[in-house]
């Protein structure tokens, strides 16, 4: 576990209210809009892929409230149909999942909670997948960060 700030970033957007096993759905579409946005709008992509959760529930039933976001540089003038927002810099604990994202749970956030667990730090509620390097959904190795806002 590491703790440490988040980038101080401006990313085009979109959210949703929507369970677990929809996000891998939402993702696929709604990257292809962003991008094709980006694109459109002249914008240089400036990060990996975000997406950012809050209150993330232990079960595949439960909505919540899902970002996905790509940070881009130089978005001040954009004048387009998608959000966008400027991300400060937030503390977060986090683990770099090094893997299949069926193990993300598994051997990403569950460990990653028990070490926090383990410290007098709380969360806020937010969470975030930092995607930095995604080969798909079915390749045996990708890497991303998990990282879970501190709220002290």
């Amino acid at each position: 576990m590491k703790i440490h700030p988040t980038e101080d970033m401006h990313v085009l957007s979109i959210a949703r209210r929507l369970t677990i096993p929809e996000v891998a759905s939402a993702a696929a579409d709604l990257s292809a809009e962003i991008e094709a946005e980006r694109q459109r709008a002249g914008l240089a992509a400036a990060g990996p892929w975000t997406f950012i959760a809050q209150n993330l529930p232990r079960d595949g039933k439960t909505a919540f409230d899902w970002r996905i976001c790509l940070p881009v540089a130089d978005a001040g003038a954009y004048d387009g149909p998608l959000e966008v927002l400027h991300l400060e810099p937030i503390m977060v604990a986090s683990a770099v999942h090094l893997g299949p994202v069926r193990t993300l749970f598994t051997q990403g956030y569950a460990p990653l909670l028990r070490a926090v667990g383990e410290t007098r730090h709380h969360l806020s509620g937010q969470s975030r997948e930092v995607y930095h390097d995604w080969r798909g959904g079915k390749a045996g190795y990708n890497r991303i960060e998990i990282q879970f806002e501190l709220s002290r």
